[in-house]
Formats: structure tokens, sequence, C-alpha cells
């Protein structure tokens, strides 16, 4: 027995009918203040994602040039060289080269930091990775005359 909406009582059918337009913009308008207000923080959540991930590169190509330099029993030089429209690069010698993210940048050591067969650094050194959103928080990556290798975060950029 299947009973048609006419056969409802007036109330029955009026409240099952579906959304008014007032309720849908009403919740359109939440949701866009929602978006509104959790946009900015990731972006800057993003942002943060991208410096460790450029750090941790810079990290790992910096411990591998020390492992290359005691396995091969010759220097390994590391470089960077941030890019313009393309990604930076991290050179490890004639080695290997790692790539990073565009809008990610490495300052510091100017030129390069030499690891040595004997298990030390040319010389101590500081790189500091920034994003081009400022509100990123930059981090460090420091090589120490013993090639002790740190990443944490701080500095400024």
């Amino acid at each position: 027995m299947k009973a048609s909406a006419n056969n409802r009582p007036q109330k029955l059918r009026r409240s099952s009918s579906g959304f008014t337009l007032i309720e849908l913009m009403v919740t359109i308008a939440v949701l866009a203040i929602i978006v509104g207000i959790a946009a900015p923080s990731i972006s800057t959540q993003l942002a943060n994602q991208r410096v460790k991930s450029t750090a941790a590169t810079l990290a790992n190509a910096l411990s591998e040039a020390k492992a290359e330099s005691v396995i091969r029993r010759q220097d390994q030089a590391v470089s960077y060289s941030n890019g313009t429209t393309e990604s930076g690069s991290i050179t490890i010698g004639s080695v290997k080269t790692y790539r990073y993210d565009v809008k990610s940048k490495i300052s510091g050591v100017t030129g390069s930091i030499t690891f040595k067969p004997s298990k030390v650094a040319s010389a101590a050194a500081t790189y500091t990775v920034c994003d081009s959103n400022a509100r990123a928080n930059p981090r460090q990556v420091t090589v120490s005359k013993l090639a002790v290798i740190s990443n944490q975060a701080g500095g400024t950029c």
C-alpha cells in the first residue's frame, strides 16, 4: 500500500520538502568563514613543511658527503645553488646532486664545505633554510669542525 504525498497531512508535507534558501545561504556563509580562517594557517604549515624538507635534504647531503669522503679516501666538497625558476640543487662533488623546492632558499656558507677522509670538515659552517612565505619558521643546519651535523629550528631570514 503506497501513500501518496497528497494523502499526508498538510503539516507533514511542508516539513519534508527540503532545505529553504535561507538555510542554504547561512550554511554557505559559515563554510566561507571557516575556510577564510583556515587558509592562512594551511599555507604556513605547507611553508614550514617545505623548510623542514629542504633542511633534511641538506643534512642528508652533508652526511652522504662525509661518508663518501671516508669510503673513497678523498675530499668531498658540498655546494648549493638556489634556483630562480626551477628547483635549487645541492651537489656532492661529482657523486650526486639533490634537488629542493624553488620556494626554499639556503643561505650561509658561500662556496663549498669540504669533508676530508679523516672525518673532519674544512671549516665549521651554519646554513639557514628559509621559505618565500615570510611566516615560515627558518631552520639551521650546522656542521662542526669535527663534521658533526645537526638540524634544528632557528635562525633569521
